[in-house]
């Protein structure tokens, strides 16, 4: 085990916990986990696609540390967050015997992160959630923060629950068995950061794009940490979403939600249709006289050259808009949009002419 490892404090009063950043972390994963809470007996839940190497490691890694521990597979994708694939979950963790003082552990992308962890905190109206997450896109954001659910046919996220992890074990070697797409997905998420909260972060990102692309471990690792930290500063101000400080972190998502769900979920994966929506997002704060094009121009730079997709697909625009009425920042009908006001903030923007929005789905 690499012994540089980053901890990132999510302070949260009682229910805080650590988030570990570093390289060959997973060998390790059973003395790491026990460091933050007791280990009986778990339920580790994964993935087709994530199974085999890593979740079955970690599971076989528990068992010779001598914990109980059995493995709950979903089909991968973005329609395993569905009623159906929970119910079958609950069902199995009822079988296998779970109960209060068992630990659901989530060893996946943002997926298997956002479902494991709605069936963490609803079975036996909650139990402890570790989060290991095996994708850019959860290790930088969907692992962190305790925000968990599933979706509605016709809204994302719409089912769901704060259910605070009790421990996040990030370990960057993983990636390395991570799809190309999938990589890059979660950039886009990376990239959301900057814009929102850090414009030194931007700037880094502007300088190590090669460095990003050739998947540096150590650049990596220091991303991921410092966006770990941004996301965990905003969560401790704001962990339920009630003074509208979380809702930064939502940037591009309105558009983004909306365009997944129109186009079917799964044709974009969540970080590209981040990166579309980021774009939307930024237009229209354009034509609201918050920013100018150059800074739309800048984001677009930095997500083309890290391979992700700037262009709105071929879907109905005014379906698009309508989709946006399940956004959960909707308020009283009016649709709100986080929108950049410059490079590192962003602001809560209502009463949006729904012209406008759909003059920002045209580029």
């Amino acid at each position: 085990m690499d012994a540089a490892i980053q901890t990132v404090p999510v302070s949260l009063g009682s229910g805080s916990y650590a988030i570990d950043v570093g390289s060959g972390l997973l060998p390790d994963a059973p003395a790491l986990i026990r460091a933050h809470l007791d280990l009986q007996r778990v339920f580790l839940i994964t993935d087709e696609h994530v199974r085999w190497p890593h979740a079955e490691r970690v599971g076989q890694l528990l068992r010779e540390a001598g914990v109980a521990a059995e493995l709950l597979t979903v089909a991968p994708g973005e329609p395993s967050k569905s009623i159906g694939a929970a119910a079958a979950l609950w069902e199995s963790l009822l079988e296998g015997g779970a109960d209060r003082a068992s630990v659901v552990i989530a060893v996946g992308g943002g997926v298997v992160g956002d479902l494991a962890g709605f069936v963490a905190a609803t079975y036996a109206r909650g139990i402890r959630l570790v989060q290991i997450p095996t994708s850019l896109l959860a290790q930088v954001d969907s692992s962190v923060g305790g925000k968990v659910g599933i979706n509605l046919p016709q809204a994302k996220n719409m089912v769901g629950a704060f259910w605070q992890p009790s421990y996040v074990l990030v370990d960057i070697d993983v990636l390395q068995t991570l799809p190309d797409r999938e990589y890059r997905a979660g950039l886009a998420e990376v990239v959301k950061y900057g814009v929102i909260l850090d414009a030194d972060l931007f700037a880094c990102l502007e300088a190590n794009v090669d460095g990003l692309n050739q998947h540096r471990s150590e650049l990596l690792a220091s991303v991921i940490a410092r966006c770990c930290q941004l996301k965990a500063d905003v969560v401790r101000r704001d962990e339920r979403e009630l003074s509208g400080a979380r809702a930064v972190l939502n940037y591009g998502h309105t558009f983004a939600h909306a365009l997944e769900a129109v186009s079917g979920y799964g044709q974009l994966l969540h970080g590209e249709a981040v990166a579309i929506g980021m774009l939307c997002a930024s237009r229209l704060a354009e034509s609201l006289g918050h920013v100018d094009a150059a800074f739309t121009r800048r984001q677009a730079a930095l997500l083309t050259a890290l391979g992700l997709p700037v262009a709105v697909p071929e879907v109905d625009r005014a379906a698009v808009v309508a989709a946006m009425r399940y956004d959960k920042k909707v308020a009283h009908g009016r649709l709100r949009f986080v929108l950049p006001l410059r490079l590192g903030q962003v602001a809560l923007v209502e009463d949006v002419d729904p012209a406008l929005v759909r003059a920002a789905l045209e580029c």
